[in-house]
Parts: C-alpha cells; sequence; structure tokens
C-alpha cells in the first residue's frame, strides 16, 4: 500500500550513457588522490544550484577526504542548472574561475542534448586538475568515495 505514495526516480540516461559517466570517473581518479561523485536529480530545490551542490556534497560526507579534494558535480536536469563544486583542498590549487569554466564546458555539450558526454567531459577535466594538484600515491592512495552515480528526485 505504502508503495503508492513513493516517488519515482526519473531515469535521465540509458545504461551506456551510465557506464560512460561512471567510466570517466574512474578513469579520472585512477591517477590522482582526489575524489569525484556525479549527483543527479530532476529539480534543484534552491535558486542557486551552488547552494544546492554544496549540500549535497555534504550529505555525501565528501568532505571526509584525506586531503579534502572532493570534486561534486551536481545537474538538476528538468530546471537546466548544474554546478561544479569542489572542497577546500582542491579549490586553493584551482579557484572560481576553473569552476565556471567547468560549467561552461558542460553547458556547450548540454545545449547540444549530449547531456552524459558532457558530465564525463567535465569529469575528465578535473580528473586532470585533481592528478596535478594531488597525484596518485600508489602506497597511500584509497578509493575514499563511490564512484557510482547518485541520483536523487
Amino acid at each position: 500500500m505504502f508503495h503508492l505514495f513513493r516517488k519515482k526516480t526519473v531515469d535521465f540516461f540509458s545504461t551506456e550513457e551510465k557506464q560512460t559517466i561512471t567510466a570517466a570517473i574512474q578513469a579520472a581518479e585512477r591517477s590522482t588522490s582526489g575524489e569525484v561523485r556525479v549527483y543527479i536529480e530532476s529539480k534543484c530545490r534552491f535558486v542557486n544550484a551552488v547552494d544546492r551542490a554544496t549540500e549535497i556534497f555534504s550529505q555525501l560526507k565528501m568532505e571526509g577526504t584525506a586531503q579534502r579534494n572532493g570534486v561534486l558535480v551536481y545537474v538538476a536536469v528538468l530546471d537546466r542548472q548544474l554546478a561544479v563544486y569542489g572542497d577546500e583542498g582542491i579549490h586553493q590549487k584551482v579557484g572560481n574561475v576553473f569552476w565556471k569554466e567547468s560549467v561552461a564546458k558542460m553547458l556547450l555539450h548540454f545545449n547540444k542534448e549530449n547531456y552524459a558526454e558532457g558530465i564525463a567531459q567535465v569529469v575528465k577535466q578535473i580528473g586532470e586538475a585533481l592528478t596535478y594538484h594531488f597525484p596518485y600515491d600508489i602506497e597511500n592512495d584509497v578509493n575514499e568515495l563511490p564512484d557510482d552515480i547518485v541520483f536523487g528526485r
């Protein structure tokens, strides 16, 4: 009876598109101690997508990485809002301009309705920045956060 009242999660990506995004996350993290997460939902609860990304970043406990180098790619598909939010360790290295450029690059793909490719390309770019500032340490590196896509409502 209670299942009638649950909201169904909207599925915005095909299986192949999900695999493309997940593979991009895994590839980005192969050469860095940094962590990347992707969060997709239909509508943004806030006016500003960065505020929502900040909230989700905290809910996913992404500030718990040892070097504070976690990055969240946030997309509210139906509201057409997005943000890229980085923890203080990586933010101190790349600054606001990097995050804004990342969003702009995603938008170029989104405007052509290449959503999964846009996310994958930005994850790759984030991975390159993380690799430069936080290179992979074979002796000490641990995958601190899951690589799967998180889907909200």
